[in-house]
């Protein structure tokens, strides 16, 4: 799996681990913290929560296009000194009045210029790693590795955002709304570690940051030939008729944040016990991947100290679990936390998935991106058929006024975690065939003249979807929770038919 890689793609998939810690730990209590504190409706709140999220992912493009010019690793670099003003903004505790909240309007900015500037122009330099003949074949792999370390810093994300504002809370006597600001706070030391470990390693990339006369000559050396005006035509087509698609994938994807986690905040039990029970400890989890790395390695180790090292792991990993299970324990669930298993599955069904894709590969029978694209459309709807069918009967949203006189949202009904978990493992087997593998596309794909821009419009096309997030804001409270489900799970369906429509033309850019 990691064999044959570039050296460079572990010091940026490092680099991008630190960031992602910090930005998932501050969005994972994020839409709860606008209606605590500011006593925010649910759309309003979603409104502010989608339009953050589309501007994170809206700002590449013009990151990309700035980076053409000026090259990828000042951009990279300013992005993260930008991210860190805004996210030192959203750790001071200001309240809850009009300043208050102009304030993290301007924090928001902040982050998502920042982000603009640093998200999509580490990904292209990943991809011109691979420009170099040797790694070619290794190009979709190591996406898949980029992603999952990604995810790496996103596990851990909701069991911090959790744990530091109960710390707030109990240890230093800060009320309910001003520890969510310690969550915040966060981010700002990932960011530190990600700015010294992307110098750490410099060495091992620099000739992918793009800027300098030396770094030009690098780039056009291993780059594929200049591409005609109709190929060059035919290939944008290609990657927006693939923008158009995913669109509606983050749509229905990210309301992991908002309408998802509405519903593991009003209609999920708050309590757990038993092997339910350890689903909810984040290094429960970890151990389960450690068990699923150690198994893989035991299988393919070519030497009989790698099997054993690895059966050693296995056994340590299953004992810790044995000694954490407690048939009596109960555990508290908060919402939050439900947004570590989309993560815990991204970096556990990597392998999985990969050596899947190996085998039909070696077999000739690897579907190309855009038909994993497709399929993974498919998967997203029936993650929303699940969660339309369990939602038959459940009464509507309800909230009630609180001692402050903002509204509150009310607990009720008691849905099995089981649910959200089941719906967040499909969601990942969507989000491993499309995102990847679709970032890997437009870095193949786009012509060379055009790679930053190319990326910035992967990320309009994120951007644009995370605005339609707020569809599920809107619908709260508004129609029948299946109703509310049935809108996403059209809308996947609608996006993967055009996608199949469009295959023959996608694929012929391959």
């Amino acid at each position: 799996m990691f064999e044959g890689q570039p050296k460079g793609l572990f010091a940026l998939a490092l680099a991008n681990t630190g960031e992602r810690f910090g930005y998932y730990t501050m969005l994972a209590v994020f839409a709860l913290f606008l209606r605590a504190n500011y006593g925010l409706s649910p759309a309003l709140a979603g409104t502010i929560y989608s339009s953050f999220l589309m501007l994170v992912y809206f700002l590449p493009l013009i990151g990309g296009i700035m980076a053409d010019k000026f090259g990828f690793g000042k951009m990279v670099t300013t992005g993260i000194i930008i991210m860190f003003g805004g996210y030192l903004l959203l750790s001071v505790p200001l309240g809850g009045d009009s300043v208050a909240l102009v304030v993290m309007l301007v924090a928001l900015l902040l982050i998502g210029l920042g982000t603009g500037l640093f998200k999509g122009n580490l990904q292209v330099m990943v991809g011109d790693l691979y420009n170099d003949s040797k790694y070619k074949d290794k190009r979709d792999a190591g996406f898949s590795i980029f992603y999952m370390a990604i995810n790496i810093g996103a596990l851990f994300a909701p069991t911090a955002a959790i744990k530091i504002k109960e710390y707030a809370e109990v240890s230093l006597g800060y009320s309910s709304n001003d520890a969510y600001h310690f969550s915040f706070a966060v981010a700002c030391a990932s960011l530190i570690l990600s700015i010294a470990i992307y110098y750490m390693f410099r060495s091992t990339f620099r000739h992918t940051e793009g800027g300098t006369k030396k770094d030009a000559v690098k780039a056009d050396a291993s780059t594929e030939p200049e591409l005609s005006k109709e190929e060059t035509k035919q290939r944008i087509v290609a990657l927006c008729l693939v923008f158009a698609v995913v669109i509606f994938f983050w749509m229905a994807f990210h309301q992991n944040g908002l309408s998802l986690t509405y519903f593991a905040d009003e209609f999920t039990a708050q309590s757990a016990e038993g092997l339910q029970a350890m689903c909810f400890d984040v290094w429960n989890l970890v151990a389960v991947i450690f068990i699923v790395y150690a198994l893989f390695s035991l299988f393919q180790s070519k030497t009989g100290k790698g099997k054993a090292i690895s059966a050693v792991i296995i056994c340590m990993a299953l004992a810790f679990l044995c000694l954490q299970y407690d048939a009596d324990g109960n555990v508290t669930v908060s919402a939050p936390i439900f947004q570590q298993f989309n993560p815990f599955y991204v970096v556990a069904l990597t392998p999985v998935s990969m050596a899947i894709f190996g085998s039909l590969s070696a077999r000739g029978k690897e579907p190309t991106a855009p038909r994993k694209i497709a399929y993974g459309m498919i998967v997203a709807a029936i993650a929303y058929a699940l969660m339309a069918f369990s939602s038959f009967g459940l009464p509507m949203p309800q909230t009630e006024m609180g001692a402050d006189g903002n509204p509150v949202a009310v607990h009720v009904a008691d849905v099995t975690p089981n649910l959200l978990i089941t719906v967040y493992l499909i969601l990942t087997f969507g989000e491993l065939l499309l995102s990847p593998m679709g970032i890997s596309f437009v870095s193949k794909v786009a012509p060379p003249k055009y790679k930053g821009m190319m990326m910035g419009g992967w990320f309009v096309a994120t951007a644009i979807g995370n605005q339609l997030v707020v569809v599920g804001g809107l619908l709260w409270g508004a129609v029948p929770l299946w109703v509310c489900w049935s809108v996403f799970l059209g809308v996947c369906l609608v996006a993967a038919i055009f996608m199949f429509a469009m295959m023959k033309r996608l694929e012929s850019v391959c």
